[in-house]
């Protein structure tokens, strides 16, 4: 008989185990009790959507849209794409839930995301991330707030020393529509010494070459006039406010003048985590306003701001995670008394307490497999009576069992 083929695991995808799996599972756990602390309401969206979801929410000039989205036709021939991050369902939801007449809204949400791009450390085509938004909050308060929530959870997953705060303005409408001109124009002035890719997002995407990665762009986008010289006075008491909660916060952050956000529905605050301890791909968390998002998927005006950050990538910032074993490891020492140990194991769950049984091998081997599990308590049911001794650890198990 011929030897059937294991099928692979699908290249840029993982398979989450042990220690990996601590870290992660740690991750979520620490996101989910920091939001709490903020008031913060847990949502699902949709792992799929209508491709346009993302594409007009995303922009077609970007790379997720134009080279990273797995897009599919389904069966009534309509597009679909599975999602790429969650802000753009979170909108999308928000028009059609009626989720308007909640605002102002503070949602987290988190989960798989897929991205077809080249895999590389910490960086998967199936990922997932965590997220948090605010909708219907047009303060600078709002951004204050998301940042401080995500401070927090940096320093209480353990990993906020060595990640800087990067802090830039990308000013209101007028700013950024003088600003772009600026800039359009110096880049043409350039455009011999441009790489082909900011050539074609020169028309589009200007703000992009900017935060361009070829050598080849870095002088001319490194001598690109500066927003500062374009904001208005809101914009610049929007960016004071943000600055100034921020610092009454206790939040440290720097000022990186140089971090954009290309789609014309991003405003004011764009942010993002850095850290030096993953290589050249540092962000470990990003985000920023985004006050014509909504519109853009057809709602009405509605401020916003958030943030995403990798699971993956915060859970390999994380110390070596600590296993603790069961409250209670409860050995058969002989067959007879199987089904009074396995009450004993159901009510002693049923009370909280985490509990494993031993009941294969030879009764020393049972006592050696107990004790591998590290618990804090080894109970043995052995056959004079079906009664039950405590080995050792504190009589927790004894109170429970009676």
């Amino acid at each position: 008989m011929a030897r059937i083929q294991t099928p692979n695991r699908v290249r840029g995808t993982q398979d989450i185990f042990r220690d990996d799996e601590r870290r992660f599972a740690h991750v979520q756990s620490t996101f989910d009790r920091v939001r709490r602390l903020y008031c913060f309401e847990r949502v699902e969206v949709p792992v799929f959507e209508d491709t346009q979801v993302f594409a007009r929410s995303i922009g077609e000039t970007t790379d997720v849209v134009s080279k990273e989205m797995y897009t599919f036709p389904d069966r009534g021939n309509d597009s679909l794409t599975l999602r790429p991050e969650f802000t753009a369902g979170i909108a999308r939801a928000y028009i059609t839930g009626g989720w308007q007449q909640y605002a102002p809204l503070k949602l987290v949400t988190s989960g798989a995301v897929f991205r077809y791009e080249r895999p590389q450390k910490g960086r998967y085509r199936q990922f997932h991330q965590i997220d948090a938004e605010i909708l219907g909050a047009p303060e600078p308060a709002a951004d204050v707030e998301l940042l401080c929530l995500a401070d927090q959870l940096l320093h209480e997953l353990g990993i906020a020393d060595g990640v800087t705060l990067q802090l830039n303005t990308l000013g209101d409408a007028e700013t950024r529509d003088a600003w772009r001109a600026a800039l359009v124009a110096h880049f043409e002035a350039h455009r011999a010494e441009l790489s082909e890719d900011s050539l074609a997002r020169l028309d589009k995407n200007p703000l992009r070459i900017l935060d361009s990665k070829d050598p080849r762009d870095r002088p001319v986008a490194d001598s690109a006039p500066d927003i500062d010289a374009y904001l208005t006075a809101e914009a610049r008491a929007f960016f004071d406010a943000v600055t100034a909660g921020l610092d009454a916060a206790g939040v440290k952050w720097t000022r990186n003048a140089r971090l954009v956000r290309g789609l014309d529905y991003y405003r004011h605050t764009a942010f993002e985590f850095v850290t030096d301890r993953l290589g050249a791909q540092g962000t470990v968390l990003a985000g920023g306003r985004y006050d014509g998002l909504v519109e853009s998927l057809g709602g009405p005006a509605t401020a916003g701001v958030g943030w995403a950050a990798g699971i993956e990538r915060l859970a390999m910032l994380l110390e070596e995670p600590v296993v603790s074993g069961p409250d209670v490891v409860v050995v058969i020492e002989d067959d007879a008394a199987q089904a009074e140990a396995t009450a004993a194991l159901a009510k002693l769950r049923r009370a909280g307490v985490s509990a494993e049984l031993v009941a294969t091998g030879s009764p020393r081997k049972r006592y050696d497999k107990a004790l591998k599990l590290d618990p804090a308590e080894t109970v043995t049911f052995h056959a004079d009576g079906h009664a039950f001794r405590v080995l050792r650890g504190t009589g927790r198990a004894q109170a429970v069992i009676g």
